[in-house]
């Protein structure tokens, strides 16, 4: 498993990353098979949200009920957790007081004293960058966050918080896969006129922007062909894509899924692949792709068989 100090912290991190969004309605059993899959190929950064569950903390709670982690077993892991989207409505709080307490409550659910990297979860238009400096100063002091970061936000939302916040964003959780590569694929058709490859959806160069500040990018629904559309894996919507993959896995000796990983940790933003599975099998296929050496043609290969323009 390919590890690195994600900038602007000490945290040694994996490529991979296992999120834990539909863990709710699992047996303590298959959360443990899970976890310990996870930990057995070299993943042991895990990834939650408030919001994740049925009910607020769900998923959080049942985190820690399966695992009951020892003090010395919890700080052999990172956790990440997110803030700031309330179910009910549904909208966005970046509060101070939505923050604070959204943490004081993930600390319960996952009966630990400290949170590794806390994100905050989608944007909220009504932000106050001075309350968000406030809360994450407050975290910081009071030891119950290591380090913080975004998802889902822009270069220009990142830059207006850091005018305020004092400590780093050390990530930006995005989606990110072979077939929703908006970020990467806009950057190669720039100034294409009338290609709508070349027009940016996310603020104007976000990959670029993340690795010029430092900013390490969570790539997740990696495996996912749009915005919660399923899998590109084996739908024959993508018969050219499954088949270059699946000649890569010959070649790899290993699965499509896992050239479908490698397509992503290949980049050299070291970015890191958030895993949404709850089937232990697809994370250890998942691991193999961490170290896999795409060579340029292959990953270029990959990238037009998805549907891209390369010019």
């Amino acid at each position: 498993m390919k590890t690195f100090t994600m900038p602007g912290s000490d945290i040694l991190a994996p490529n991979i990353v296992l999120g834990l969004m539909r863990i709710g309605d699992k047996t303590d059993a298959e959360v443990q098979a899970l976890y310990t899959t996870a930990r057995e190929v070299g993943i042991d950064f895990f990834d939650h949200a408030a919001v994740y569950g049925a009910e607020l903390h769900g998923c959080e709670v049942k985190f820690a009920n399966a695992l009951n982690l020892s003090a010395d077993q919890r700080s052999e892991i990172t956790l990440q957790t997110k803030a700031g989207i309330v179910k009910d409505g549904p909208y966005f709080d970046f509060s101070y007081e939505h923050i604070v307490e959204s943490v004081d409550a993930s600390l319960r659910a996952l009966n630990t004293d400290y949170i590794d990297i806390l994100l905050l979860h989608r944007p909220d238009a009504l932000v106050e960058p001075e309350e968000v400096a406030r809360a994450f100063d407050e975290l910081l002091a009071a030891g119950k966050v290591r380090a913080f970061g975004v998802s889902n936000h822009t270069p220009r939302q990142i830059d207006l918080l850091k005018k305020y916040v004092q400590q780093p964003l050390i990530a930006n959780q995005v989606q990110l896969s072979i077939t929703h590569a908006p970020i990467i694929a806009s950057g190669v058709a720039s100034n294409m006129h009338g290609l709508a490859q070349s027009i940016s959806l996310e603020g104007g160069g976000l990959l670029d922007y993340c690795r010029l500040h430092d900013i390490t990018v969570q790539a997740w629904s990696p495996f996912q062909a749009g915005f919660f559309t399923g899998t590109f894996l084996g739908d024959p919507e993508y018969a050219a894509l499954n088949t270059v993959l699946e000649k890569l896995a010959a070649e790899y000796e290993t699965t499509s899924l896992a050239i479908a990983t490698a397509w992503i940790t290949r980049h050299p933003a070291n970015i890191q692949v958030v895993l949404g599975t709850t089937n232990p099998g697809r994370v250890a296929e998942a691991a193999q792709g961490s170290e896999i050496p795409l060579t340029r043609a292959q990953w270029y290969e990959v990238f037009r068989a998805a549907g891209y323009i390369v010019p």
